[in-house]
């Protein structure tokens, strides 16, 4: 199976901006044994604003542009930094991508990062990519990790783009404010029902929410790959996902 692992800042950093060690170690020791079980993955990670807030040690995440890409430039050195060193415990080699709006839009350098994501992964490495927010502003952002995943997905064909999130999926009301919402476990189209569903933003440090997540739902499920939103707190759940496993919601594509 082809599947796009996308997650979150919440996921990989504590509420201070550090790295949360525990939990990166795990995702990194349990995709490494999904892909020694002949699976290809393709990791979308944030979390580069949020450790160089960290790394320069800032009191926030900065509101101007300056201040947000100097962040970036510097945690993306430490987020490529660690995950070279975690993966190659385990014998897998990684590759960092960097994109902005305008790589996917135009037409040839799409064909350009469409032709190199297929030869890293005949190569057998695994590519971690994130948005360049060293240089993106608002006129070429992609904006948000959801939707970067939902585009990776759709430009490498994958057959599963899954969002590792601070949510366990999409419930029937905001499970932090009311404790009667139950977690819809399949979704098989995304109606204005469904949409009417998602709330706000996510975590301090993230951007996007489940609006996000739910665009990016109907962007892969167009293209025939399913969609899992899930917690990203346990990453062993993704043994059960790629074994076809019930877990948070699963948005099924129109095949």
């Amino acid at each position: 199976m082809r599947a796009v692992i996308k997650v979150g800042t919440s996921t990989l950093a504590h509420a201070t901006g550090r790295l949360n060690i525990r939990r990166v170690e795990e995702l990194v020791k349990v995709l490494s044994d999904l892909k020694n079980a002949g699976h290809e993955i393709i990791l979308v990670s944030s979390g580069a604003i949020g450790m160089g807030v960290g790394k320069l040690m800032l009191p926030g995440k900065p509101a101007d542009m300056p201040t947000k890409q100097a962040a970036a430039a510097v945690g993306q050195c430490e987020l490529m930094y660690t995950y070279d060193k975690l993966f190659t415990q385990y014998n897998h080699t990684v590759a960092q991508i960097l994109l902005t709006g305008q790589d996917v839009e135009d037409p040839e350098r799409r064909q350009n990062f469409e032709n190199t994501m297929e030869r890293l992964l005949e190569l057998g490495a695994l590519p971690v990519i994130n948005e360049n927010d060293t240089v993106a502003t608002a006129e070429i952002k992609v904006g948000d990790n959801d939707t970067l995943g939902a585009i990776v997905a759709c430009s490498v064909r994958a057959d599963l783009l899954v969002l590792l999130s601070d949510i366990e999926g999409l419930y029937t009301a905001d499970p932090r404010k009311d404790p009667a919402a139950r977690l819809i476990p399949v979704v098989e189209e995304v109606t204005p029902e469904i949409e009417a569903l998602a709330g706000g933003v996510g975590s301090g440090l993230a951007t996007g929410g489940m609006a996000t997540k739910l665009r990016a739902a109907k962007m892969v499920n167009g293209k025939g790959c399913d969609m899992i939103i899930t917690n990203g707190e346990r990453p062993q759940v993704l043994y059960n996902i790629l074994e076809g496993k019930e877990a948070g919601t699963r948005f099924s594509a129109r095949r």
